[in-house]
């Protein structure tokens, strides 16, 4: 698919930033920087570039590679520059920089001073690492060269906790560029791209997690199951490749914390079961590799939500694509290799009901909180679950004023993404007794019930696909 999808707010907040570089009538220096950070995979490059072949502005793009050291960066770098559509790109010509300062201060001369251009330093991450001078270097040459200048530079970067680290107070490039993250494609996008209704795209919204490149693969209006059966005979696919590649380059030489992260993509939740599955690792290696997890954005830890403190956190995989591929995937990629992948989708088939219901609930949740009309009550600040150490009781959904602890319960629901069986009588009073034994709530806190496949009762709020869909729009 050639076509580009969704990004609308994206580009509309780049857009802005342009037009104050742009700078016309507008006193102040009028070069700025923009931190762009998102997981690897999901589209921040390919939203650059539609950024730039929309803006029609001359541009430099030079992306970093974990592979290579300062001398190569250097050198891949003023290729990039010669090959670029700024007007002086020939001052890049036969230039053999021997540091970052002298590489910038070529780039600086390049860049025209009587119309905006835009520079993309994609892998910022990879810069730092492979010159830890590299932070400063750019944020002396932004102050004195480029910030005086109708440019617009775009630092680009896959560690979301680098990049945040990036505009830090104790940090050289502090409070000099706007911070903005780039999320996966929303279900509501995956909806537009595959030509799929709404339950059909959260389906699918699990499956490739938004990410575009996995997306691309996926034929217009096919269900789940016949995409499934043709990527599972290529060895070589998005769906699956992609999990492997990113965890190799998140964590090239952490063995544990990769062993930890496939405890929590099978299905373990707790601290105790998590230690146990990933072979009995102690506390303190298990602690530490849980903490890279959830620095690095990739594990969310979470606690329930009520009136009353509470230390029974439960851990479980970020994004929904690797979460899709611990669980179903990445155990199995030497019977795909050998052409076996009917085992795999067999297994799939299997087990997709019960792994769907618990991996929707978090995309539930933030589809719920993203609702306006009709969604949840106009006081509420934090949504999220609540269970206790014996799972009883275990409530999907749990919306407050505040978290993690609330001072008042403003709703609480119930998630049924089953086919065919709809939100009934049962289901209610089974919702009405988990209220009851929900510190905070009372009886007249209101009930939801979000089911795929309708709600066959009243007496509470109830919510589809549809009006779910609806919050990404």
């Amino acid at each position: 698919m050639d076509h580009f999808y969704g990004r609308t707010g994206e580009l509309d907040t780049l857009d802005r930033l342009l037009q104050r570089v742009d700078g016309r009538g507008r006193t102040g220096r009028p070069g700025r920087a923009v931190l762009i950070s998102g997981r690897r995979r999901v589209g921040k490059s390919r939203l650059v570039e539609e950024f730039i072949e929309r803006s029609g502005l001359p541009s430099l793009f030079y992306t970093a590679s974990a592979q290579s050291n300062t001398a190569s960066d250097l050198r891949l770098f003023v290729e990039a520059g010669a090959s670029s559509t700024l007007p002086q790109a020939k001052l890049f010509a036969g230039q053999t920089p021997v540091d970052w300062d002298a590489a910038l201060h070529l780039l600086a001369a390049a860049l025209p001073a009587d119309r905006p251009s835009i520079v993309v330093l994609d892998e910022m991450p990879y810069l730092i690492s492979n010159d830890p001078g590299f932070e400063g270097t750019l944020q002396k040459l932004y102050d004195r060269e480029f910030s005086r200048k109708p440019v617009l530079l775009l630092c680009v970067g896959s560690d979301l906790a680098m990049m945040e680290r990036l505009n830090q107070y104790d940090r050289p490039f502090h409070q000099r560029g706007t911070e903005l993250v780039i999320p996966p494609l929303s279900p509501a996008d995956v909806a537009d791209m595959l030509g799929i209704g709404p339950a059909e795209a959260f389906d699918a919204f699990l499956v490739t997690g938004g990410l575009p490149l996995v997306l691309e693969d996926w034929p217009t209006g096919a269900g789940i199951f016949d995409y499934l059966e043709s990527a599972l005979t290529d060895p070589t696919s998005a769906l699956i490749v992609s999990g492997e590649r990113s965890l190799a380059a998140e964590f090239p030489a952490d063995a544990q914390a990769r062993l930890v992260l496939s405890a929590i993509g099978s299905g373990e939740r707790t601290h105790t079961l998590i230690g146990r599955a990933a072979g009995g690792l102690p506390a303190t290696s298990l602690n530490r590799a849980l903490k890279l997890l959830t620095a690095k954005r990739v594990v969310r830890a979470m606690t329930p939500l009520s009136t009353r403190p509470s230390k029974e956190t439960r851990y479980y995989v970020a994004d929904s694509h690797l979460r899709f591929w611990l669980a179903f995937l990445g155990p199995y990629l030497a019977e795909v290799e050998r052409g076996r992948g009917d085992l795999t989708l067999a297994r799939i088939r299997t087990s997709w009901s019960t792994w769907r219901g618990r991996a929707v609930e978090p995309v539930v949740r933030d589809s719920l909180f993203r609702l306006r009309d009709g969604g949840l009550p106009d006081d509420t600040g934090a949504i999220g679950g609540y269970w206790t150490r014996t799972n009883d009781p275990e409530i999907d959904l749990v919306a407050a004023d505040r978290g993690p602890v609330a001072k008042h319960i403003t709703a609480i629901g119930s998630v049924k993404w089953l086919e065919r069986k709809s939100f009934d009588r049962h289901d209610l009073g089974r919702l009405h007794l988990h209220r009851s034994q929900l510190p905070g709530a009372t009886d007249s806190t209101p009930l939801i019930a979000v089911s795929r496949a309708g709600v066959a009762v009243e007496g509470v709020q109830s919510v589809g696909p549809e009006r779910l869909l609806s919050a990404w729009r």
